[in-house]
């Protein structure tokens, strides 16, 4: 992952400039977060900031390093946690059922996420007019809905996310702008899925843009670990990857250019 932006991200990052990181705690009805900073110290000027969501797994050193990433690329980043108490797994029946307790509440799963916007925000580094959230997995589907719920962040990017559909109360009341990136052979969400996802953000009136890797693109295609898991449906691909690595920063030019 890292070598394929390594030309990239040495042009973005300035010269002797250094990534800092810092643990920031935080808690939601009762339970205690740990969230992670990163940010560059070349300058102490007010900067965009993004807030990273992680997978399934828990706020583990894959969410952190592309907190890491955004941080060399000159953005404010803040890695959330969504679990709480330090929980992060590599067993596919724990991380869902850790999801599941977060997702079957929506406004809970909803101010969770906002909860760590807020802590965003909060740093002294970050302008908090121009803010956005990416994610990943689940992590992709909670940034989605914060867009559902009216967060403040200009736009979200979701990667391979679960991809929740748009509710009707939503119509005309989602002001992010919303991109997705897609494996067309991802076996975790369904054609039917991916078409309703679709059509209720077009009924919603949302500002949205759906791009479809082909071929064998699976669940997880920007985690260079995905085939570590020993499940089918999960695996990596560099090129899409790269691809939506880069298409996420022509978003954030854009959104972040006023």
């Amino acid at each position: 992952m890292r070598k394929l932006l390594a030309l990239l991200l040495f042009i973005s990052l300035p010269v002797g400039a250094e990534v800092q990181s810092r643990a920031v705690e935080y808690d939601h009805d009762g339970e205690k977060l740990t969230g992670y900073l990163f940010w560059d110290d070349v300058t102490t000027e007010k900067r965009p900031g993004v807030l990273v969501v992680h997978e399934w797994w828990g706020l583990n050193d894959y969410a952190k390093e592309r907190a890491r990433m955004l941080a060399e690329l000159g953005y404010v980043a803040f890695a959330a946690d969504m679990y709480g108490g330090g929980r992060v797994t590599d067993q596919p029946d724990q991380a869902r059922d850790w999801m599941q307790e977060v997702t079957a509440d929506v406004e809970g799963w909803r101010e969770r996420a906002e909860l760590g916007l807020a802590q965003l925000k909060a740093s002294d580094l970050v302008d908090a007019e121009r803010v956005a959230a990416i994610g990943y997995c689940f992590g992709g589907g909670t940034v989605l809905q914060m867009a559902y719920g009216g967060t403040s962040a200009r736009g979200v990017v979701s990667f391979h996310g679960s991809l929740p559909a748009a509710p009707e109360e939503s119509a005309g009341k989602i002001g992010a702008r919303v991109l997705a990136y897609h494996g067309y052979a991802d076996g975790f969400v369904k054609p039917e899925v991916v078409a309703n996802f679709k059509e209720k953000l077009q009924a919603a009136g949302a500002q949205w843009r759906f791009d479809t890797f082909g071929g064998d693109v699976r669940h997880g295609f920007t985690n260079p670990k995905a085939g570590e898991y020993g499940i089918e449906a999960l695996k990596y691909d560099a090129q899409a990857d790269f691809e939506s690595w880069q298409g996420m920063q022509a978003f954030f030019s854009d959104l972040f250019a006023q």
